[in-house]
């Protein structure tokens, strides 16, 4: 009798403790409050610099949300955004700082504007020739994802240098891919301006909205890989494995987990993911590869993923936060005379905030509860969230 109620007790108190983590909304708060911190100062410095806070964030609102065409937008803005903080979040997740997004874009998002042009893509079925192009992407990121995860599992070279030093391989020989003259490689030459050749036009992403930028099936794909991300750290052995390596790489080896492989799996399909997303871009908005398209793009993938501490869904409504501030500034500087700068002043602050969330907890006094900064476990080595 006492065991059936002492059995009874347990559930009874796990239930409980379920709820209570159900209902734990600190990590939500410290990033609501921090938004809010930011836009307070960023306020501030729109007053000091002689300008009126109140009609600047007004004009930003409405050029983000003003109406469907600008929803559109804001939400085109987005998707690569999406497939960048996934790819850095996927990698966090495995302990790993992957900040080498822009070189897994730029050779994603080149690979595939190449296999664009092919004459027997151009020659295939519309489903066909997308699926192709979009594979070609993300080939691309895998490989150059990949091997910064082969160097740190052969060689231990840690992942930020390897992947640091592949942006900058990766910007150089996009450069010179595509601007090259004699010889000519990728460039098309019937404009003046450096770029590729436009993408076929059997393999362009159906449209969603007649936006600017286009809102296009690409953003779909987007989401795609998000729900592919909650699949794999909710229903996949490997998702397990990937969290456990990420938490205590010592406890996965005494569990018989192959440490090394979990660690180049992980990057290359954290590279994957933003080839992916480079790819949609190629064959959905700009129909060409053009040195600079992703410029930012990786590094500003770091700030959404740590924004939404590296969770799939939350990522689509940092992601669609990023770029609807980012859409919305042309109508702030034109109506309010502010510089699109804040924007960006804007979304740094925000991240600090989000990182260092002791001042936002001191300033909304807000208790240190189970809601640890995400910034802290990433910084100790933590990825599982």
């Amino acid at each position: 009798m006492s065991n059936s109620m002492e059995r009874f007790s347990n559930d009874v108190d796990g239930f409980f403790k379920k709820v209570r983590a159900a209902l734990d909304l600190q990590p939500v708060l410290v990033t609501v409050y921090a938004i809010i911190l930011a836009v307070i100062v960023g306020g501030v410095l729109i007053a000091l610099t002689g300008g009126n806070p109140f009609e600047a964030y007004w004009a930003l609102l409405r050029g983000m949300y003003g109406n469907p065409d600008r929803i559109a937008a804001s939400i085109s803005r987005s998707t690569p955004y999406i497939a960048s903080a996934l790819a850095l979040a996927f990698a966090f997740r495995a302990g790993l700082f992957n900040i080498g997004a822009e070189g897994q874009l730029l050779m994603g998002g080149l690979l595939a504007a190449w296999v664009a042009t092919f004459t027997f893509v151009g020659d295939s079925p519309a489903f066909v020739a997308i699926i192709i192009v979009l594979a070609a992407g993300l080939i691309g990121g895998l490989i150059w994802g990949g091997i910064p995860g082969v160097l740190r599992a052969k060689t231990g070279a840690h992942e930020v240098i390897s992947t640091i030093m592949m942006n900058n391989i990766a910007i150089l020989l996009a450069r010179w891919l595509v601007n090259s003259q004699d010889p000519v490689i990728l460039r098309d030459t019937t404009t003046s301006v450096p770029k590729t050749k436009p993408v076929v036009e059997s393999a362009r992403l159906p449209e969603l909205w007649d936006s600017v930028p286009r809102l296009h099936i690409g953003y779909l794909v987007a989401i795609g890989m998000c729900v592919f991300m909650w699949f794999v750290f909710r229903r996949m052995n490997f998702g397990f494995e990937v969290t456990t390596v990420g938490t205590n790489p010592g406890a996965a080896l005494y569990a018989g987990m192959s440490v090394n492989r979990v660690i180049v799996l992980a990057m290359a399909i954290s590279g994957a993911l933003a080839g992916l997303g480079a790819a949609s871009e190629v064959a959905g908005t700009h129909y060409f590869y053009q040195p600079g398209i992703f410029a930012f793009i990786g590094f500003d993938g770091i700030a959404i993923a740590l924004l939404a501490r590296a969770k799939p869904f939350p990522i689509i409504l940092a992601a669609l936060l990023w770029g609807s501030m980012l859409s919305g500034a042309g109508l702030m500087q034109q109506e309010a005379q502010v510089s699109i700068d804040v924007v960006r002043i804007v979304q740094a602050l925000v991240l600090l905030f989000i990182a260092a969330d002791a001042i936002v907890r001191f300033v909304f006094r807000m208790d240190r509860g189970g809601g640890a900064a995400f910034g802290e476990r990433v910084t100790a080595g933590e990825g599982a969230i």
